[in-house]
């Protein structure tokens, strides 16, 4: 009796003493932000020996980092060696050195960065050509050609490529349409200072232009320089976003000043937008686009659009070609890889296509499903072909990054959190994935359990990949709307990955990631006594009202999955814009679907759907993928 009681009290001694730790290490981190060094000195004495300790230490260093001896930091890269925050700390001190041209530490201690970045790669840059290194300049060039803004560490690198001629006027004004391209105004006048003074834009007419496009172009009676033609061709675009038939009016009565390539340039930017609304006259400026100037080369994005635009069309031959177009490595995506494999099915050949198809059958993604299905295959879950031990899992559990990675989580710190666990599983052979898989899986990490599993090269667990948390009460629910099991988790595990207090920038909540003005009307349609939006956020409550509006959208779109999978994502009104006026192969509406994110979004919902129907074992004879997406009625 006496043993047990001295057990008990020692057992709350423990809890106590962690729990008192855990309300330290908070205030220390606290006190870190605040930069109040005194302060974080007193809960760093009391956290000694707790498991964020090297976080606690960091902090210390972090705020005298300017000051500190190299020896000092050194020594703390030492003792975390391999860590996510010894790599952290090595990336801040280089910024450091970096910018006070400390060169001699820098070169010795960028060789051992992991997580590099623009910024230190430019310091880099900067300090081989201090050493008088002659490749430093020919690798730095593919840098310059970018739409956004780039670090201030560049600027020197970008300034000796200026002045060595390796990046030309020509160049600059390449990188000016890009960054007119993205958006970024601001970009394109700071690299306007490199052109020569009597060449270069006007800055009040580019502000002009900004501001009315439609103004600035009807007072242009004559557009005679390089300068005039290319803020014409940004207020242009500038229309093109809002209103493709507006822009083409203008246009034709501009396009007889501006020369042959630069007419190209824009039907390129005029079909790509067309592509991007589903506009019949989208494939005809295409072919406007190689017309005017033979040497014009569309670019990759705008080359997927033309292939889209001919897969709306059926113009499988235009398919073909708009694909071989493209550059190797596009080519060579499962997207383009697939409908290349159906481009050449259509045109009879029919071995060439399922050498295609039989390599991308391997994959686990939509397109290699939809691969398997075009040779014939039915969709099998691979078995289990590395059972993890329970010694296995008990080692994962003392691997010191997967230990902090967890006191993390537990205290609600899930970016650190995540940060540290995939730092630490980043070169896990498939065994260790499974284990580390399995221990986030225990401890209810469920978007950590899932990601590890899919990381696996040759041994797979799916039934890690495809967890199904949750399922009682969500069965419970599911039952009152007689939906499939299968697409609600293939939706969850897209929309959430389980994390059941996620919200997202738009504001969208839980597991089901239902928008603050969706659950208020639900909510109200299901009679629901005292709600508030805190609510939305727990599990119950979260699935009933995500299930009540997905079965809503479901019904408003005849019980098709894919339609009703846009809808959720991207509103229902979009969902029913983004049909033909002719009846669309599913896989074809997927695809051309304008949004990138809803576009990835129902290809992986649809996936998710066929591997969660077998891995919860549903009806043997559940729908394949491409009777998922079924067929598009016209609008």
């Amino acid at each position: 009796m006496k043993t047990y009681l001295v057990g008990c009290m020692l057992l709350f001694y423990i809890g106590t003493l962690t729990a008192g730790q855990e309300e330290d290490f908070i205030a220390a981190r606290e006190s870190f932000r605040a930069g109040k060094a005194d302060q974080l000195a007193v809960y760093a004495k009391r956290l000694q020996n707790y498991e964020l300790e090297p976080y606690v230490d960091y902090y210390q260093l972090r705020l005298r980092l300017n000051d500190a001896e190299p020896i000092i930091i050194r020594t703390f890269l030492s003792l975390y060696q391999d860590s996510y925050i010894a790599d952290r700390l090595r990336g801040e001190w280089l910024h450091m050195l970096g910018k006070n041209q400390q060169w001699d530490l820098f070169s010795e201690e960028y060789p051992w960065l992991v997580n590099n970045s623009n910024a230190l790669y430019c310091y880099s840059l900067q300090q081989r050509l201090t050493a008088n290194d002659k490749d430093a300049l020919a690798e730095a060039r593919p840098l310059w050609f970018t739409g956004d803004s780039m670090p201030n560490s560049c600027t020197p690198i970008f300034n000796a490529l200026i002045a060595s001629g390796l990046v030309s006027v020509e160049d600059i004004w390449v990188r000016i349409r890009m960054a007119f391209e993205a958006g970024h105004a601001g970009v394109a006048k700071y690299i306007n200072r490199h052109l020569p003074g009597n060449q270069a834009l006007n800055i009040s007419k580019l502000n002009a232009a900004a501001r009315n496009p439609l103004r600035y172009l009807e007072q242009q009676k004559k557009i005679k320089t390089r300068a005039d033609r290319e803020i014409a061709l940004y207020a242009m675009q500038l229309l093109l976003r809002s209103d493709t038939n507006r822009a083409y009016v203008n246009w034709l009565k501009i396009s007889d000043q501006l020369t042959d390539a630069d007419q190209s340039y824009f039907y390129g930017i005029l079909a790509y937008r067309a592509a991007l609304r589903h506009d019949s006259r989208a494939l005809d400026w295409f072919s406007d686009a190689s017309k005017t100037n033979a040497s014009f080369s569309l670019t990759d994005t705008q080359l997927a659009w033309k292939a889209r635009a001919a897969l709306r069309a059926g113009n499988w031959e235009l398919v073909l070609q708009a694909i071989e177009s493209m550059s190797a490595p596009a080519q060579q995506t499962d997207t383009w890889l697939y409908w290349k494999a159906r481009a050449l099915k259509e045109n009879a050949k029919i071995s060439e296509a399922n050498t295609i198809l039989a390599s991308l059958s391997i994959e686990h993604d939509f397109y290699g499903q939809l691969a398997k299905e075009e040779l014939g295959t039915i969709l099998s879950v691979p078995g289990i072909s590395y059972e993890v031990s329970a010694k296995e899992i008990a080692a994962m559990q003392h691997v010191q990054g997967i230990k902090r990675a967890l006191e993390l989580f537990r205290l609600g710190l899930r970016i650190q959190g995540v940060r540290e666990w995939n730092w630490t599983i980043r070169e896990f052979d498939d065994a260790q994935l499974l284990a580390a898989a399995k221990v986030a899986q225990q401890n209810r990490i469920y978007d950590r359990a899932i990601n590890t599993a899919e990381k696996t090269i040759q041994h797979h667990d799916f039934t890690l990949r495809f967890l199904a948390p949750h399922r009682q009460e969500l069965n419970t629910i599911l039952q009152q709307h007689a939906l499939d099991e299968a697409w609600v988790y293939g939706l969850i595990r897209q929309e959430s990955r389980f994390i059941v207090n996620i919200k997202s920038h738009a504001g969208a909540m839980g597991l089901m990631q239902v928008m603050p003005a969706t659950a208020k009307w639900v909510a109200n349609k299901l009679g629901m006594k005292n709600y508030r939006a805190s609510l939305a956020v727990e599990i119950n409550t979260n699935l009933k009202l995500g299930t009540y509006y997905l079965k809503h959208v479901l019904t408003s779109f005849d019980d098709q999955s894919l339609l009703a999978s846009a809808a959720y994502n991207a509103g229902p009104g979009r969902a029913k814009r983004w049909r033909d006026t002719k009846t669309l192969e599913g896989a074809v509406y997927a695809e051309t679907i304008p949004f990138r994110e809803t576009r990835d979004y129902v290809k992986k919902v649809l996936n998710n759907s066929m591997y969660y129907a077998k891995v919860l074992d549903h009806d043997p004879n559940s729908p394949t993928l491409k009777q998922r997406l079924g067929v598009v009625a016209p609008k």
